[in-house]
C-alpha cells in the first residue's frame, strides 16, 4: 500500500511539474517577451524596410564607416568570445602594436593617441559599442571617405552618445550599428 501511496505521490508530482516547466512557464516567458518585441527578437535593426543587423552586435566594416572594438571571431555571431590573452603576454602586446599601426595608418588626420577600446578586444567580440573617444577619433576619416563635412559627422557623433543608465550605471558609449545608419542618411540627404 505504501508503495502504491509513494508511486501514486512521485506521478502526480510529475505530472504537476511537467505541466508547470513546459507548459505554464514556456508560455508565461514568451507572452513576457511579446512585451517586450524588440529584445525578443533579437533586437534588429532595420533600414530602409530591411533587417541591417542587431543594435547589439558590432558588424565588421569597410573604412567609410565607424568601426566597432576589434573582435577576434571576426564579428561572427556563431563563434562569440574573446582572444584570453592578458596584457602581460608577448602575443597580445604584439597583436595590440601591430592594431595601434594599423589603425594610424588608416587614420591619418586623427588627432590624439588611439583610444584604448580600438586596441583591445570586448569579451564577447561582438560588442558594438565603442567610447565617444574612439568615435570622435574616426570621424576625420570617414567624414574624407564619405566627401562629408567633418563638422556634420562629428555632429552625427555627438548626438549618438549613449549616457549611462539612470545617470551612474555604466559609461558614455556610442552604438556603431545605429551610427552608421545614421551616417548612411546623412550621406544621402
Amino acid at each position: 500500500m505504501t508503495f502504491l501511496r509513494h508511486l501514486r505521490a512521485g506521478a502526480l508530482m510529475l505530472l504537476a511539474l511537467t505541466v508547470l516547466t513546459g507548459l505554464l512557464y514556456p508560455f508565461a516567458v514568451t507572452g513576457a517577451a511579446r512585451a517586450l518585441p524588440g529584445q525578443a527578437d533579437g533586437s534588429r535593426v532595420t533600414h530602409d524596410g530591411r533587417v541591417v543587423g542587431s543594435s547589439l552586435l558590432g558588424q565588421e566594416v569597410g573604412p567609410e564607416w565607424f568601426a566597432a572594438r576589434p573582435s577576434a571571431t571576426d564579428h561572427d555571431g556563431a563563434t562569440s568570445g574573446g582572444s584570453n590573452l592578458g596584457m602581460t603576454q608577448p602575443d597580445q602586446r604584439a597583436a595590440v602594436a601591430e592594431r595601434h599601426e594599423a589603425l594610424t595608418r588608416a587614420n591619418p588626420d586623427a588627432t590624439g593617441p588611439v583610444p584604448a577600446d580600438a586596441l583591445t578586444m570586448s569579451g564577447s567580440g561582438l560588442d558594438p559599442h565603442i567610447s565617444p573617444a574612439y568615435a570622435r577619433w574616426q570621424v576625420a576619416r570617414v567624414a574624407r571617405a564619405r566627401g562629408l563635412d567633418e563638422g556634420r559627422v562629428r555632429a552625427l557623433v555627438e548626438q549618438h552618445v549613449e549616457h549611462p543608465a539612470l545617470g551612474f550605471l555604466g559609461q558614455d558609449r556610442v552604438n556603431t550599428v545605429e551610427l552608421n545608419l545614421a551616417l548612411a542618411d546623412l550621406a544621402k540627404g
